[in-house]
Parts: structure tokens; C-alpha cells; sequence
């Protein structure tokens, strides 16, 4: 009988529990409205603007390693000239020709590229009498003395300087070798001797007759001795007449 009791006390006591909270334990996996947290939505991630590729190629890129490539530009000028050493008047024995020394200055000032004009058989005395002797002789029979080297490729050149030493009043015959040989047609031609004491000696108008087809200018004429004895003077007034040229 007591069991009884306690059991429908018990009974009454879980009744009157339930009415006052008036709720119901929540079934497993339930989630009641007021524990349920809704987030709000997160904002899209906004992909990085795309920047444009500029394709590249291979031959763009410059290799660090790599030269620029740098060309010399080709002179259109072309000293040519005709010397000698051993015994000359005026100044005893020289190791470089008087003519030689105002070509080298010439070329030089203008940048220009050498030819120097030599004798297939050296046949010139080393002094100075003899020399003027086989001179004379050359002369009086219009020789035409034979060049030991092949000309350059006159095409390139457009202006071309010519010197020597006067010998009787003229240019040595091979000079004339030269002109007759090589195609100077078109081309300026400027004249320039040593001496000592005939200046120019006609060498501008003898070079045009010998170049009918081209155009000479005004020459150039200075002692021989100066070249010897007063090499920078000699210079500076070759660097006069160039500048009076436009060259």
C-alpha cells in the first residue's frame, strides 16, 4: 500500500512539473528558434581585376650579356700620295717622306682612309743627284712606272686627295700611273705637293687634264724642309686649308 502511494505521488508531482514550464524536452537534433543563429551571408569575394599580358617575344628580350652592335660608319674620303726617304734636298738623310708626313696629316683631319702609291721595281737612288737624274729620264720619255699594289676599290670614295713631291716641275710619272689606271670619273680630286721653292707647280691643272672627268679644287704646296723641321706648324696650316675646303 505505502509503494503504491509513493508511486502515484510521484506520478502527480511529474504531472505538475510539466504544466508549469509548458515545454517539451527537445528531440535529439532539433534546434529550437531561439538557440538557431542564422549569420548573415558573407560578401562574395571579389576576384582581382585582371590585368592584361602583353605577350612578349623572344626577340625582345634583351640579353644582358649581349653588345649593342656598334658599326663604324665608311669614310668617302681617300688620301693618295707618293714619297720618298733616303737623301732629299735641303734636309740631309729622312726615315719618312716629306709628302708622307702631309698626307698622314690629312688624313688625319678628315678621317680618311691611305693609299699609298709604291713602285713595283724600286729602281730610285737613294741620294739625291742620282735621284734626280732617273727623275729627269722618266720624264723625257712619258714613262709610265708600273704601281706594286692592287688600287683600292676607288666606288667607296667620292673625294680623293693626291699628293707628291714636285719632280721638275711636274708630278712624278707614276703618279700619272695612277690616274690613268684608276676610275676617278665623278669624283672630286684635291691636289697637294712638297717642294722646295716651285709651289704647286701647275699640279691643279695637270690633274685635270689627266682626269677629265673629274672635278678638281683648289691644291695645296708647302716646303719639304718644313715637314722635316716644323712638323706641328706644317699641320696646323694643313688644318687651314681643310677648313678653307669645308673638309
Amino acid at each position: 500500500m505505502k509503494k503504491l502511494l509513493v508511486l502515484l505521488l510521484a506520478a502527480i508531482l511529474l504531472l505538475s512539473l510539466c504544466a508549469c514550464t509548458g515545454t517539451a524536452f527537445p528531440t535529439e537534433g532539433a534546434v529550437s528558434a531561439e538557440t538557431q543563429v542564422t549569420e548573415p551571408p558573407a560578401e562574395p569575394t571579389q576576384a582581382p581585376a585582371a590585368t592584361e599580358s602583353v605577350p612578349v617575344s623572344e626577340e625582345s628580350v634583351a640579353d644582358p650579356a649581349e653588345k649593342p652592335e656598334t658599326t663604324t660608319p665608311k669614310t668617302n674620303i681617300l688620301v693618295v700620295y707618293f714619297s720618298r726617304t733616303g737623301e732629299q734636298y735641303n734636309v740631309g738623310v729622312i726615315d719618312e717622306g716629306n709628302t708622307a708626313i702631309v698626307a698622314k696629316a690629312i688624313a688625319a683631319e678628315t678621317g680618311a682612309d691611305v693609299f699609298e702609291i709604291l713602285p713595283a721595281t724600286d729602281y730610285y737612288p737613294y741620294t739625291y743627284a742620282e735621284l734626280t737624274d732617273v727623275a729627269k729620264k722618266e720624264q723625257n720619255e712619258n714613262a709610265r712606272p708600273a704601281i706594286r699594289d692592287a688600287l683600292p676599290d676607288l666606288s667607296q670614295y667620292d673625294t680623293v686627295f693626291i699628293g707628291a713631291p714636285v719632280w721638275w716641275g711636274d708630278w712624278p710619272m707614276i703618279v700619272y700611273s695612277f690616274c690613268e689606271t684608276a676610275d676617278l670619273s665623278g669624283k672630286t680630286l684635291i691636289p697637294f705637293c712638297t717642294h722646295e721653292g716651285s709651289g704647286l707647280s701647275g699640279f691643279d691643272r695637270k690633274l685635270a687634264s689627266a682626269c677629265p672627268d673629274s672635278t678638281v679644287l683648289d691644291g695645296f704646296a708647302i716646303r719639304g724642309s718644313d715637314c722635316q723641321n716644323d712638323r706641328s706648324n706644317v699641320e696646323s696650316k694643313v688644318q687651314s686649308w681643310l677648313d678653307e675646303l669645308g673638309y
